[in-house]
C-alpha cells in the first residue's frame, strides 16, 4: 500500500472540501439568512405555522390587523357550477320568454365557452322547478332545495357574483387561488401560512372530495385545487380519502412497535436538521414537520372517523348517506368534527354540477345528495355554538346560462352552459349577516347589475372575516410580492355583522 496517499494527506487533492470552502454570496445567504434566520424566526413566532397561535386573542398573527369574527372556514365547494337560475335566482321573465331567442342587448360581445359558440339565436329556458319565498327573510329558493329553504334565515345569499373564466379548471383555480393558471397558493394554504393551525394532531388545511352516483360529469379533482404554490409545501391541503382509512400509510407496518417508530423519527429528524443547517432549504423543515404530524395523526385520525359517539339524531340530521364514507353527507359531518379539532380550513368539494344536458335528470340527484347535508351542517354547528365563529361557504366556480343548451323539444336532454357573468353563492356564520340577500342580477339572471361582487372582492371579504387585511397577507416570490387577491379586491362591508 502506498503510504503517501490516505485520507489524512492534506497535500492531496480534495475537490469536495475545496468546493465547500469556495462559498459564494448566494451560498452564504442561503446558509445564514435562510438557515439561522429561519430557525430564529420559527422560535420567535410559533411552532406550527409562520404566525400560528394557540389562542388567537392572546397572541394574534402578525398578519391580523382586524378583530377576527371567524376562527375557521368550511368551504362546501360545488364543482361544475350550480345553475343559479334554477336554484336561487328567481326570474319570472325567464318563464315569459321561454322558447324565445336571447334578446340581443344582453349579449354585448360577451365571451362564452366553445360549447355555446355564438349565443345569438339561443332560446331562453324557464326554471325547471318552481320557486317560493322562505323564512322571515323571504329568500327565494327553488323546490330543488327544500332543506336549504328551511334554513334560509341563517344564510346570506350573494346573487351578484361574477368571474372572468369560462371553463371549469381555470375558474376553480381563480376562485381558490386568485389566478386562472395553476401554481399560486390556494386560499387554505394562504390561511395555513398566515394563521397557522390550532390543532396539534391534524393538519391546518384538510380537503375531502365526493361525486354523486350515476353522474355523467367528467370533472377531475386536480391537486392544484388545494396546492401551496410557491409557499412551502407544509401549507398545502392534506387530502383525506373517502374511506374509513382516509390517510394512506398512516399505520405502522406489522411488527413495528410505536416506540421503534418514535426512535426512527427522532433519528431522521436529527439527520434532516443537520442538512437544514447546511442548505437552509425550508422544504427540509416541511419534511420534519410532516413526519411528526403523521405520527400524531396515527391516533387522532382513527378517532375522527369513528362516528359511534354521534347521537342518532345528529346522524339522521345529515341524511341516510352520512354512514357511507366518500359521500357528501359523510364529508359534511367530517367537516364539523374536523372543525371541532381545530382545523383552520376545510375544503369539502363535490363534483357533478355540470348540467350541459341533464337539468331534468341528474340535477335532481345532485340536489338530493347535497341539500340535506349542507343544511344539517349549519344546524349542527349552531346547536353546538360553533356557527358564530365558523364561516361556511356554499357555491361553485360560476353559474349557468339562462338560455338552453340543446333542443327545447328534447326535455330529457335539457341543459345550460357555463355562465361567468352572474351567479349565486351563500355564506353563513363567522361574522356574516344572516337572513339577507345581497346584490342582484338583471331580469334574466344574465348580468350582475346591483352591487356586483368580483371573485377578488369575495376573497378579500373572507380574509377580513378571519381578521386579515387582504393586502397585508403577502409572500415574496421571484422578485415580487404576491397575495391571494392579486392587486384587486374590496371587502363587501354590507354583508358583515356590525363590528365585523
Amino acid at each position: 500500500m502506498n503510504n503517501s496517499w490516505n485520507i489524512l494527506n492534506w497535500n492531496a487533492p480534495k475537490p469536495i472540501l475545496d468546493r465547500q470552502l469556495e462559498v459564494n454570496r448566494r451560498q452564504f445567504l442561503g446558509r445564514t439568512a435562510n438557515g439561522v434566520g429561519l430557525a430564529a424566526l420559527a422560535t420567535l413566532l410559533t411552532r406550527d405555522g409562520l404566525t400560528a397561535a394557540q389562542d388567537d386573542s392572546s397572541l394574534p398573527s402578525i398578519f391580523r390587523t382586524i378583530a377576527p369574527k371567524a376562527r375557521r372556514v368550511i368551504y362546501l365547494f360545488q364543482n361544475g357550477a350550480p345553475t343559479h337560475v334554477d336554484l336561487f335566482d328567481y326570474k319570472p321573465r325567464l318563464k315569459e320568454l321561454h322558447g324565445q331567442p336571447v334578446p340581443e342587448e344582453y349579449l354585448g360581445g360577451k365571451r362564452f365557452s366553445t360549447m355555446t359558440g355564438n349565443p345569438q339565436g339561443k332560446l331562453m329556458l324557464a326554471p325547471v322547478e318552481p320557486f317560493a319565498q322562505h323564512g322571515q327573510s323571504g329568500a327565494w329558493v327553488s323546490q330543488f332545495l327544500p332543506h336549504t329553504a328551511r334554513i334560509a334565515d341563517e344564510l346570506c345569499f350573494i346573487k351578484s357574483m361574477h368571474t372572468e373564466a369560462v371553463n371549469h379548471a381555470p375558474a376553480i383555480s381563480f376562485l381558490l387561488s386568485g389566478a386562472q393558471i395553476p401554481g399560486r397558493p390556494t386560499m387554505g394554504a394562504w390561511l395555513n401560512y398566515g394563521l397557522g393551525s390550532e390543532s396539534d394532531e391534524l393538519p391546518g388545511y384538510v380537503v375531502m372530495t365526493s361525486v354523486s352516483r350515476g353522474t355523467t360529469c367528467g370533472q377531475i379533482f386536480y391537486d392544484f385545487y388545494w396546492g401551496s404554490g410557491f409557499l412551502p409545501t407544509r401549507y398545502q391541503g392534506s387530502k383525506f380519502r373517502g374511506s374509513r382509512d382516509p390517510v394512506l400509510y398512516l399505520q405502522n407496518p406489522q411488527g413495528m412497535p410505536a416506540s421503534l417508530r418514535r426512535d426512527l423519527l427522532d433519528d431522521l429528524a436529527a439527520l434532516n436538521h443537520i442538512r437544514f443547517q447546511q442548505a437552509g432549504d425550508p422544504e427540509i423543515q416541511t419534511r420534519i414537520a410532516q413526519y411528526e404530524m403523521a405520527y400524531r395523526m396515527q391516533s387522532s385520525v382513527p378517532a375522527l372517523t369513528d362516528f359511534s359517539d354521534e347521537p342518532e339524531s345528529v346522524l339522521d340530521l345529515y341524511g341516510p348517506q352520512v354512514r357511507e364514507p366518500g359521500t357528501f353527507a359523510y364529508n359534511c359531518l367530517m367537516s364539523r368534527r374536523l372543525a371541532e379539532k381545530g382545523v383552520r380550513f376545510i375544503q369539502c368539494m363535490h363534483a357533478g354540477w355540470d348540467q350541459h344536458n341533464s337539468l331534468t335528470t341528474e340535477l335532481y340527484t345532485q340536489c338530493r345528495d347535497t341539500d340535506q347535508p349542507s343544511a344539517a351542517l349549519i344546524e349542527d354547528l349552531k346547536m353546538r355554538g360553533m356557527l358564530d365563529d365558523t364561516l361556511v361557504i356554499w357555491g361553485g366556480e360560476f353559474g349557468r346560462t339562462p338560455f338552453i343548451q340543446g333542443s327545447l323539444d328534447n326535455r330529457p336532454r335539457w341543459g345550460r352552459d357555463h355562465h361567468p357573468y352572474a351567479f349565486t353563492v351563500w355564506m353563513a356564520g363567522g361574522g356574516v349577516k344572516p337572513g339577507i340577500t345581497y346584490g342582484a342580477s338583471d331580469d334574466l339572471g344574465f348580468n350582475a347589475t346591483r352591487n356586483p361582487v368580483h371573485v377578488h372582492d369575495f376573497q378579500a371579504t373572507i380574509l377580513h372575516l378571519l381578521g386579515i387585511h387582504h393586502e397585508m397577507l403577502t409572500y415574496r416570490f421571484q422578485g415580487r410580492y404576491f397575495r391571494l387577491t392579486d392587486v384587486h379586491g374590496s371587502v363587501v362591508q354590507d354583508i358583515l355583522n356590525q363590528g365585523s
